[in-house]
């Protein structure tokens, strides 16, 4: 078992990853100071459901919480206004009280709207992130919660840091191949803004992740914890240097919001926006094999690296607008410099990311 912290005061918390941690979930929750005299509600959706669901609920008896749990639809439509009001719906139902806490058991959607229930219900109460996809080792640490608005994606949410983080290795193995792709997409993510040497490590050892070898898993997840921690340690609300973390965010939450947070899973959406800032990190000067590299390291990991013809380009610049990063009339995108860095700039001109879309539609 790897255990890591992430430093922010009193609000500090520590990441747990391993095997066999969700039958340990009840000692692990009562270690960190949740009331056992509250109930707990437990939200998850509706393909996590059937296989850990019971598991965890269990664990908690087990260890003396009285426990009521949500199922939700799985995929990004679940991060709506309506299924958060059903959320709170069932906290009410539930009698949640102050002293009580909400668990996500799923992937980086549940995580994102079980956090949003918590920060939001009587004001903000505890909560607990259980990620069961590879795509989660990045929304699970950090804090961010949100849902979305069909205009733009995360733009109503919060900064609400869990108790802990508690990653069982194990529920990654019934993961299908395209969604441990789009995981490691964000794995791979860490290492092009902060760490060329896990870049690389990523790409080398795309076999062996595809694959779901817990030892491979067990370090590339541990790795790219580590750099978020750091990063986030540093600038909890993102006013400085968190914003890195966006790299190939601008393009690819404006590609998922107008495909209908539907067409591309998220990690997808953001290998494709992370080519996109490659292609920007050489118009602005960087060398050409910058991007060569980039997209290389994403093919190994069987994510998309072109943009379909069928999506316009002046809606794609029209959700950009729309999207949080977009600032006092310019593009704010975090374009590399190279393998491993990264800068932020918020002098991005619309021309030139309306042609890197174009050159983006006729990638192979």
């Amino acid at each position: 078992m790897r255990e890591l912290k992430v430093d922010l005061g009193e609000r500090s918390y520590p990441i747990y990853i391993g095997s066999d941690l969700l039958e340990q979930a009840g000692e692990y929750v009562q270690k960190h100071g949740i009331s056992l005299k509250s109930p707990l509600l437990i939200i998850t959706d509706e393909k996590i459901a059937p296989h850990y669901l019971g598991k965890l609920i269990t664990s908690l008896e087990t260890a003396g919480y009285s426990v009521e749990s949500a199922v939700v639809p799985s995929g990004e439509t679940s991060k709506s206004l309506k299924v958060y009001e059903e959320m709170m719906t069932c906290a009410i139902e539930a009698k949640l009280d102050r002293s009580s806490a909400v668990l996500a058991l799923g992937g980086g959607v549940v995580g994102d709207l079980a956090g949003f229930v918590a920060a939001t219900y009587m004001r903000g109460i505890k909560f607990v992130q259980i990620p069961t996809t590879i795509l989660a080792h990045d929304s699970s640490v950090g804090g961010k919660v949100a849902i979305n608005h069909p205009l733009a994606k995360n733009m109503i949410g919060a900064f609400h840091q869990p108790e802990l983080v508690l990653y069982d290795v194990n529920t990654l193995m019934t993961l299908p191949n395209r969604e441990v792709s789009a995981g490691l997409a964000e794995m791979v993510k860490h290492g092009l803004i902060k760490d060329a040497s896990f870049a690389h490590w990523c790409e080398e050892h795309a076999e062996e992740l595809l694959s779901l070898d817990k030892d491979a898993l067990g370090y590339g997840l541990l790795k790219g914890c580590a750099i978020k921690a750091d990063i986030v340690s540093q600038d909890e609300q993102e006013n400085g240097i968190r914003a890195i973390l966006n790299l190939g965010h601008t393009i690819g939450h404006a590609i998922e919001a107008i495909a209908g947070y539907g067409e591309f899973l998220h990690g997808e959406a953001i290998a494709i926006g992370m080519v996109g800032s490659a292609k920007l990190g050489v118009m602005r000067g960087a060398d050409s094999s910058l991007y060569e590299d980039t997209k290389r390291m994403l093919t190994v990991l069987g994510l998309p690296t072109s943009l379909p013809k069928h999506l316009d380009t002046e809606h794609i610049l029209s959700a950009m607008m729309h999207d949080k990063k977009f600032r006092e009339g310019h593009m704010v995108f975090i374009i590399p410099t190279a393998i491993g860095e990264v800068t932020i700039a918020k002098d991005v001109r619309v021309e030139d990311v309306r042609q890197v879309l174009e050159e983006l539609k006729m990638e192979v």
